[in-house]
């Protein structure tokens, strides 16, 4: 397991320097500031996974430090504070806080605190593949990168003009698209009413996306107006 970094902020040093003991002996890295200014001045040039953040401190305090802290970084975040009525914690927690603990605390509690918010940043930021690219309709993936389309994860070849005609039905799923805004879209030339262009193109699109194009899941006809993807 990687090893963490924890950024310490309390004007208070007996504090700091008891949480240090403990969390060096978890295999913590530690990073000390005695406020707000020293917290974001050393944001700026460390990867910090958590931050521990008293709110009374002097030249900033840790309301202000939490709410420019959460401009730009979404790491965990738990204050502190000798403080412990409700409203206060409410309002640690409005600014961007994800955990509060009331002084005199346990080191141990701290200490599972900030595991289960280390825990739970690392599961919901898990890297996964970037798929706004990508456009699915039920069994039909769509790559706008690779201009690729499968069914049913077979791969089908589409023209260019096809495959923007797909993408733009499919991007506006539900949307019924009229034969003359599909065309103008697609070509970028004014429509004729003689031109069967569009409707060429469709059934071409059907006969390689659809089981059965006489009964077509993904592109439907929408009778006197136009096509649509549902």
């Amino acid at each position: 397991m990687a090893q963490h970094t924890i950024l310490l902020v309390d004007d208070e040093k007996d504090i700091i320097d008891l949480l240090e003991i403990y969390l060096k002996n978890e295999g913590f890295r530690l990073l000390r500031a005695a406020n707000g200014l020293e917290a974001l001045s050393i944001l700026q040039k460390e990867e910090v996974d958590l931050v521990v953040l008293d709110i009374m401190m002097p030249k900033m305090d840790g309301i202000e430090a939490c709410l420019k802290i959460r401009e730009q970084k979404n790491m965990p975040i738990i204050m502190l504070s000798a403080k412990s009525q409700d409203m206060d914690k409410i309002l640690g927690l409005s600014t961007g806080a994800d955990d509060y603990v009331s002084k005199p605390f346990n080191p141990l509690e701290l200490i599972a605190r900030i595991k289960s918010q280390l825990r739970r940043y690392t599961r919901l930021n898990v890297a996964l593949p970037n798929k706004d690219h990508e456009i699915e309709v039920d069994e039909l993936t769509i790559n706008t990168l690779t201009h690729e389309v499968k069914v049913d994860g077979r791969e089908v070849r589409l023209t260019p003009r096809e495959f923007a005609i797909l993408e733009l039905l499919a991007r506006h799923r539900g949307t019924v698209w009229s034969i003359e805004k599909i065309y103008e879209s697609v070509w970028k030339e004014a429509y004729l009413d003689s031109d069967n262009t569009v409707m060429v193109h469709i059934r071409k699109i059907r006969e390689k996306i659809e089981a059965n194009p006489r009964k077509p899941k993904f592109i439907k006809t929408v009778w006197g107006v136009g096509y649509k993807v549902e």
